[in-house]
């Protein structure tokens, strides 16, 4: 923690981070509208000291959307690489640690995967199901495990090698004793990193997809909806799109500064050859 704490990067992302997450959080008390609530008389009101954000086209106060729409989209962002996460490394460590056809057989699936581009892929997966937070969470972390996967066995392949791995094998241990208590646990810092920058990359996702209409649906406030409803008033209502497109900004560039910073810290070769 200390080495992070005097990373720049990973410090900028942390600082970021930590306040989206906070304003996210605490939503509920610091939201001065109901995010929901319809004022016919406010309709498309500039940004003012009565609406900080302005309102949208149904007089709805953005600044109270986008504070719950934070929370939409993290959630689907966290949930997402949770997933994904879970399913990457017990591929991983199985391809890495038994080897043959169990490798070939993961490893084929995993090309096949990634031969399909992802965002066509979730949106031909959408198209087929009601769109919803949950599907759309879930179809994401369905289609984003392979770099992770991959990322695993090449760790489970050097790690099974080394002679604490040999000596648990020759004194008896068995195979699931030695993938999650030895292996594992020695694999985790590139995962770790992944995680954070498939973070951003899901954030992104969700709002691509609800930008379509295919992600979360009014009237739950996401980013990408809010951007929706900003692009039939872009011309003379800039406000719609300003805001939640900083906001998306600022938590991509947000965790991607702080996986750099991670990768830094966990890698020290990485500085050495910059």
């Amino acid at each position: 923690m200390r080495k992070i704490l005097q990373n720049p990067l990973a410090l900028s992302g942390l600082c970021l981070i930590g306040i989206i997450l906070l304003l996210a959080l605490l939503a509920p008390w610091i939201a001065p509208y109901d995010p929901d609530a319809i004022q016919v008389k406010q309709i498309l009101v500039a940004p003012s000291g009565e609406h900080w954000m302005g309102t949208d086209g149904l007089g709805r106060d953005v600044w109270s959307r986008m504070l719950f729409g934070g929370r939409v989209s993290l959630l689907v962002g966290l949930v997402a690489v949770g997933i994904s996460t879970v399913i990457g490394v017990i591929l991983g460590a199985l391809a890495g640690y038994y080897r043959g056809w169990v490798d070939t057989l993961i490893m084929r699936l995993v090309d096949i995967m990634l031969s399909i581009p992802s965002f066509f892929l979730i949106l031909a997966v959408i198209a087929f199901l009601s769109p919803s937070i949950t599907n759309v969470m879930i179809v994401i972390g369905l289609t984003s495990w392979m770099s992770v996967t991959r990322l695993v066995r090449a760790e489970f392949l050097s790690l099974t090698q080394r002679e604490f791995v040999t000596a648990s094998s020759a004194l008896g241990a068995r195979d699931w004793r030695i993938i999650f208590k030895h292996c594992l646990p020695n694999s985790m810092t590139p995962v770790l990193v992944s995680v954070v920058l498939g973070i951003a990359s899901a954030v992104l996702l969700e709002s691509g997809l609800s930008f379509l209409g295919l992600g979360v649906q009014p009237p739950q406030a996401s980013w990408g909806n809010i951007l929706t409803d900003g692009k039939e008033y872009i011309q003379f209502a800039w406000w719609l799109s300003l805001y939640p497109g900083l906001a998306i900004l600022i938590t991509v560039l947000g965790y991607n500064l702080l996986g750099e910073g991670l990768r830094d810290v966990f890698d020290p070769r990485a500085n050495s050859t910059r």
